[in-house]
């Protein structure tokens, strides 16, 4: 919040689904949402990601920051030169055409944004970066998907850990080069991207932790879910609060 009491606006990357499998809806999900409410203290707007609805100019215009949120359709793997397959999953291109220009435009404006799960994969593959469709089938490669059954405490543990580049951004920020991280995915990085920094690294080597090189504005982005229990999680709570005050820096300089 600034001096007038206003806080800065972050734009929550939605999805599309259904209600009663008929009924089309923008969601976004509540624990995003209140990550940036209470955690990072800005002001949560779900932004319908299709590009009859917005374009990339006018949602930098009205948001300040913006978090790239998880989903269940996948990257369309033509975003990347790859061929669909059965095993790419489901696709919204609409998200593909507003998250992917709006990444590579925040990164020359120096404008926020924060990737979690597939807007971890939306930063690498905006910048020139490729995809594993199922990386449970490499070799050595653990199963990062959610697990299909249980209560959402039990989808959400904490179950791998991460090993961070000693003295990095990340490292930096957690006080800390090793954490635990629940994982609920299927995709992962195959290529960084051009100007793609990997700082995280699962036990089995998969990418869990990126930001863009010499971006001037946080392009930080993580292929877990720091949004569940963000206020009190040691990982998760240092994530929002670096990103809200990146926010707040943003906003003041731009007014």
């Amino acid at each position: 919040m600034d001096k007038s009491g206003h806080r800065p606006v972050v734009g929550i990357i939605g999805n599309r689904g259904l209600i009663n499998d008929r009924y089309p809806i923008h969601e976004g999900g509540q624990m995003n949402s209140c990550a940036v409410a209470n955690v990072a203290g800005c002001l949560p707007l779900l932004i319908p990601a299709d590009p009859t609805m917005v374009s990339v100019a006018e949602l930098m215009r009205v948001c300040d920051g913006f978090l790239l949120t998880g989903g269940r359709p996948n990257i369309h793997p033509s975003e990347y030169g790859h061929a669909e397959t059965d095993r790419h999953g489901t696709f919204d291109r609409a998200r593909d055409a507003i998250t992917l220009p709006l990444v590579r435009a925040c990164v020359a404006a120096g404008q926020p944004f924060f990737g979690i799960c597939r807007g971890f994969q939306e930063v690498n593959v905006a910048m020139g970066g490729t995809l594993h469709p199922e990386i449970r089938e490499l070799p050595g490669r653990m199963n990062h998907r959610m697990p299909p059954e249980g209560t959402l405490e039990e989808a959400f543990a904490l179950r791998h850990r991460v090993v961070l580049t000693p003295g990095g951004r990340f490292a930096r920020l957690f006080g800390t080069e090793e954490v635990m991280t629940n994982t609920l995915h299927g995709q992962g990085i195959c290529q960084p991207g051009a100007r793609i920094v990997i700082e995280g690294r699962a036990e089995d080597g998969t990418p869990e932790a990126i930001f863009v090189d010499g971006a001037p504005g946080f392009t930080l982005a993580v292929q877990w879910h720091p949004e569940w229990n963000a206020a009190n999680d040691p990982v998760s709570r240092p994530l929002f609060q670096a990103f809200g005050e990146a926010v707040r820096d943003f906003a003041a300089a731009r007014r």
